[in-house]
């Protein structure tokens, strides 16, 4: 039903993967000349120009996925996103600017030094020019229903990637498929990087406890294929999803053993990755307080804030 198109990102991670059917469009790629020209080239294949595609869906709010949502919405498409990514994709600067003056102190309370703190939540800026804002004119919730080129899908809330994740189910012939964005991956395991409270003032999300929940959940639903948004396809979802979850119960063992005094997140993610870049540390760190989190939530770690600096223990 979905045919993939690879388009070009300036990122690591490499080329993203949209995905056609019909004249429904999801996760165009960033914004940017090569991207575009390659999209372009791919929809002509399609006998198509721009103002062929009526919709553009959105999985989530990180601009290789959503970033040439604008040049579609300016075409005449309709832009559909979950609540959050609208809310992050309509000022995707105003959420850098707040994702940064949450995340300095919030990294230099886990032992990051003021310096590096400001570093590392100065890197983003660059993801503006491949992120511009974008508006969204219908917002999807779980379980909603789409006609997409004459068969229904449906929308699936996930969590743990980013904000406002989602993915769409559909079946064809005897099986059931689903675009699942940057949730399962074939070759990587994703990182549910940090995020800030939804509201500020409020509470820090917990990433990596919800993403295993969710990739649980997932696991059950039966699923032939998956269409990530980067790599090939999946063709055993459950056998790739408990990997996953595999993975994560190793690394969370790993960090367990770094945990045998008082230890900061730092100490944690230095004990995990030698000579990290500092280009890497929001990663890095990323990881490392999520396992942390999820060695609290389970009651072997216990979290107490002293001197203004987060420390990790043995529970008992």
């Amino acid at each position: 039903m979905f045919r993939r198109f690879r388009i070009p990102t300036p990122f690591q991670v490499g080329p993203v993967n949209a995905y056609l059917a019909g004249d429904t469009l999801i996760d165009p790629g960033p914004e940017s000349d090569e991207a575009w020209a390659r999209l372009l080239e791919q929809l002509e294949g399609e006998d198509m120009a721009p103002e062929d595609v009526s919709r553009v869906l959105i999985t989530h709010p990180h601009p290789d996925h959503f970033g040439l949502a604008r040049r579609f919405h300016e075409a005449g498409a309709t832009v559909l996103a979950s609540g959050p990514t609208a809310e992050i994709v309509g000022d995707f600067a105003g959420r850098l600017e707040y994702e940064q003056s949450f995340f300095v102190g919030f990294l230099q309370r886990h032992g990051v030094s003021e310096g590096t703190a400001e570093t590392v939540t100065d890197l983003p800026e660059v993801f503006l020019d491949y992120g511009p804002d974008c508006p969204v004119e219908r917002t999807l919730e779980d379980g909603d229903e789409i006609a997409v080129d004459g068969r229904a899908v449906t929308v699936e809330r996930v969590e743990g990637h980013a904000p406002g994740e989602l993915v769409f189910a559909y079946e064809v012939e005897d099986a059931r498929r689903a675009v699942v964005g940057d949730h399962v991956l074939a070759d990587v395991t994703p990182n549910p990087w940090l995020q800030p409270p939804p509201e500020p003032g409020g509470d820090r999300p917990r990433p990596l406890i919800r993403f295993n929940r969710s990739l649980d959940r997932l696991a059950g639903w039966d699923l032939d294929r998956l269409l990530p948004g980067h790599g090939d396809r999946i063709d055993d979802p459950t056998g790739r999803i408990r990997a996953i979850l595999d993975a994560h119960e190793r690394r969370t063992a790993e960090v367990r053993d770094l945990v045998d005094g008082p230890t900061t997140a730092i100490e944690v993610m230095e004990g995990l990755f030698e000579n990290l870049a500092v280009t890497e540390y929001f990663g890095g760190l990323s990881e490392a307080v999520g396992h942390l989190d999820v060695l609290e939530d389970r009651g072997e770690v216990v979290r107490e804030e002293r001197g203004g600096m987060i420390i990790y223990e043995p529970a008992g």
